[in-house]
């Protein structure tokens, strides 16, 4: 959720009853992790933060921003993220990682974590395009007796319901934050978010090719198709050193233009229509009871 989620979703999302995320991107300073994490510990409600490990190696600074804010959850994935277990758990912090495979799980497990993201193919945002989450979410619970939480495609209540229903501790959820009227998501921004329906997300690497943010290429993203990702799929390794595509993609992001900024989004991003408070996201989200109820009840027909 970085350039999405900042302080103050966070903070309202939590105060709602979630665990808010803070969405520390590698682009952000050290200073704006500071910034955004005293306006979320200020609220005294349990929070997290989201960390790349690829990024932390080259930013150390972010991870002693986190240590000395200390939030409730840290979750630290995408990349060598080991050696940075142990001194996050000595501070008190949870710390969980996302899995897009069994073997992912398992490098977890053996990593010490303490809990576990299954995060499927629908999933908006970066990871892997390898398994759905209902599948990956049904291998890794036979695998390991931690908590393990499901990412990708849970646009509502009946979403969760589900999940919760397999077995997962809890959901892991973005995309329906997206138009929050505390996101940090600019207007032209929401408006395609709004706009767009369950097909029109894409994966690939087109777009960390044009950012030469640093992602590994094993990584890609699900966004919202545009006409910039058609324009250079399958030329992904040509954008990498083509500095006018370059300039595009970054005016582009400049200027919150749809149709050359990278939006990422999950596949539940059909499901947005408006600009609701978290608040009024999560007491959505709060009805899946009614679903869980009505699933079991017809099952024990």
């Amino acid at each position: 959720m970085a350039n999405v989620s900042g302080g103050k979703l966070t903070a309202a999302i939590s105060a709602a009853g979630g665990l808010g995320m803070l969405g520390a991107g590698s682009a952000v300073t050290a200073d704006w992790i500071r910034t955004e994490g005293a306006v979320v510990a200020a609220s005294g409600k349990p929070w997290g933060i989201g960390l790349m490990a690829w990024s932390v190696q080259e930013r150390p600074e972010h991870l002693e921003a986190v240590l000395e804010l200390k939030p409730a959850l840290v979750s630290l994935s995408f990349g060598d993220y080991a050696s940075y277990v142990g001194p996050l758990q000595e501070a008190g912090i949870v710390v969980a990682t996302q899995a897009g495979t069994v073997a992912d799980a398992r490098e977890a497990i053996d990593a010490g974590v303490d809990a576990i993201v299954a995060r499927g193919a629908e999933a908006g945002g970066h990871g892997r395009d390898a398994v759905a989450t209902l599948p990956l979410l049904q291998a890794i619970l036979d695998l390991t007796d931690l908590p393990v939480l499901a990412g990708g495609g849970i646009s509502g209540p009946r979403g969760l319901a589900a999940v919760l229903a397999a077995g997962a501790a809890g959901g892991w959820i973005g995309t329906a934050f997206l138009t929050c009227a505390e996101a940090l998501t600019s207007e032209p921004v929401r408006q395609r978010v709004i706009e767009a329906d369950e097909t029109d997300t894409v994966y690939g690497t087109v777009f960390d090719a044009a950012s030469r943010a640093g992602w590994p290429d094993e990584f890609g993203g699900r966004a919202l198709r545009n006409a910039y990702f058609d324009t250079w799929q399958g030329r992904e390794e040509e954008l990498k050193a083509d500095d006018a595509g370059h300039a595009e993609y970054v005016d582009g992001t400049r200027a919150a233009d749809p149709a050359r900024a990278s939006i990422y989004a999950g596949q539940g991003v059909g499901a947005l229509n408006g600009n609701p408070t978290a608040a009024e996201v999560l007491d959505g989200f709060a009805t899946y009871r009614t679903y869980l109820t009505a699933a079991f009840n017809d099952g024990a027909k």
